[in-house]
């Protein structure tokens, strides 16, 4: 029960609650956010032959799982948990969690602990005293203008731009890993190729020094042969390098030592391939597939909110600071009523003059508003980009890809043709080196193209925001 006798207990308390129903009431300064309207077109250059029905969320979550490839699989599920890029996200949310909470400790008094002990003498009688206080004080900052209000508002948005920024980590991450496994297979192949081509030149040139020895054929075929054997040889060691380093990649994106995966992956295998028939959606997906969009649109509510905490400066500052403790000589006297003390009142602080300082700063603010709207709408058009990009290249490599086996499949009948007239003595030796050439060339070209293929995959997946799920 309170005694409205007790000296400054009960006003406080009227007072404090009055101010409370001020701050309730209090308006909001600044610019409302309003979300951003994006022009995209209606439909995708290139239309997706997906089947009908396919859900375009639910392929994207998992996307890499469509290559049917479980160690491309295990790797991705091991750098997302283990990459140290994405462990940085994971600290940034709980940074910008944290640094929510502490705008929202602005709404709320701040109460400090206090104790002082003095003595005094008097020079005329030689007496001295003492006084000893403990009490508490407490300040509250009332938020009339919406100050604090618009500061936990940015707040809260930065919050949403740092998970935005973890799963666009995420998004980047299974690329990556899938891009540097489709290109290690694919080196891996072109070295087997190389090696297969090595082995077919090196029985060429033996079955030309042969003849040679024979009185067949001069020694410039010998010497011809020869240089063929050391040019395909002389690829290998460069091939075997770029696939060295490619596991190297690897193992860094999966948060280890380069050298950790060396013996995982130096294994040769194929080179992993999936439908091309990806469900697209419509353009206007991507407004809320891709992270880095959705990261732009939130920071333009952080930076709009900003402007009203800029704003609320032009407003005066109203306080209330209180006060209430103990004072005596002695600690048995705080018992007394009479060493007990209270106080409780309002201050304002109001700028009257500050050289332009606060509406300069609104003015910083709305320009920061206007470069993150341009922003997002260049994160838009980023994203319609990168997507017709894969789908062209998609396309294109399949058809570049079919001419490159037609390719290989002539130049076998003509390496075997140019040998047998060789062998008979009815051909030049220099139709059988270029034959075997182009045969090399054509080989390598489509293990390129099935390596491009895959790739421009994991581009047009990376492009339409896959890698990520709403749900933990």
């Amino acid at each position: 029960m309170l005694n409205r006798n007790q000296p400054g207990l009960y006003d406080l308390l009227l007072m404090t609650a009055c101010f409370c129903l001020a701050t309730l009431t209090g308006c909001t300064v600044g610019p409302n956010y309003q979300p951003p309207k994006a022009q995209v077109p209606s439909a995708w250059s290139q239309p997706s032959s997906a089947p009908a029905g396919a859900s375009a969320d639910e392929i994207l979550v998992h996307w890499w799982t469509a290559f049917n490839d479980p160690t491309l699989t295990t790797l991705v599920e091991r750098a997302v948990q283990s990459n140290l890029t994405v462990k940085q996200a994971e600290a940034r949310i709980r940074q910008a969690r944290a640094a929510r909470g502490v705008a929202r400790a602005g709404f709320w008094p701040t109460v400090d602990a206090t104790g002082t002990e003095s003595f005094s003498r008097s020079p005329g009688t030689g007496g001295s005293s003492r006084l000893l206080e403990a009490g508490l004080d407490a300040s509250w900052e009332l938020d009339i203008f919406g100050g604090t209000r618009r500061n936990v508002e940015a707040a809260t948005a930065d919050l949403a731009a740092a998970v935005e920024d973890h799963r666009d980590a995420l998004v980047t991450l299974a690329g990556e890993v899938a891009l540097n496994y489709v290109e290690l297979r694919g080196l891996q192949q072109r070295i087997a190729i190389a090696q297969k081509n090595l082995e077919a030149q090196q029985h060429t040139a033996k079955v030309t020094k042969e003849r040679f020895e024979g009185g067949f054929v001069g020694a410039l075929d010998v010497a011809n042969a020869n240089a063929q054997v050391a040019t395909t040889a002389s690829q290998i060691p460069v091939l075997e390098i770029l696939a060295r380093q490619t596991i190297y990649n690897l193992g860094v994106l999966l948060g280890a030592e380069p050298s950790a995966l060396v013996a995982e992956l130096s294994e040769t295998g194929g080179i992993p391939a999936a439908a091309p028939d990806v469900p697209l959606g419509v353009p206007s997906d991507l407004l809320r597939r891709r992270p880095d969009i959705r990261r732009a649109e939130v920071q333009i509510h952080a930076a709009t909110a900003r402007i009203g905490v800029a704003t609320a400066d032009l407003f005066p500052r109203l306080t209330v600071t209180g006060a209430a403790g103990f004072q005596g000589s002695q600690f048995d006297s705080w018992l007394q009523w009479t060493s007990r003390f209270a106080s409780v009142g309002p201050s304002v602080d109001w700028q009257i003059f500050n050289a332009g300082k606060v509406t300069n700063n609104i003015e910083v603010q709305k320009a920061l508003t206007e470069q993150a709207v341009l922003t997002y709408r260049q994160s838009v058009l980023t994203a319609l980009q990168d997507v017709e990009n894969a789908l062209i290249a998609s396309t294109k490599e399949q058809e570049h890809r079919k001419a490159l086996a037609d390719a290989v499949e002539a130049n076998r009948k003509a390496v075997d043709l140019s040998m047998q007239l060789y062998i008979q003595g009815l051909g030049d030796f220099l139709n059988v080196l270029d034959a075997q050439r182009s045969l090399y060339s054509s080989e390598d070209a489509l293990v390129q193209s099935t390596q491009t293929m895959s790739i421009d995959l994991v581009a047009l997946y990376k492009a339409l925001g896959g890698g990520w799920s709403s749900t933990p």
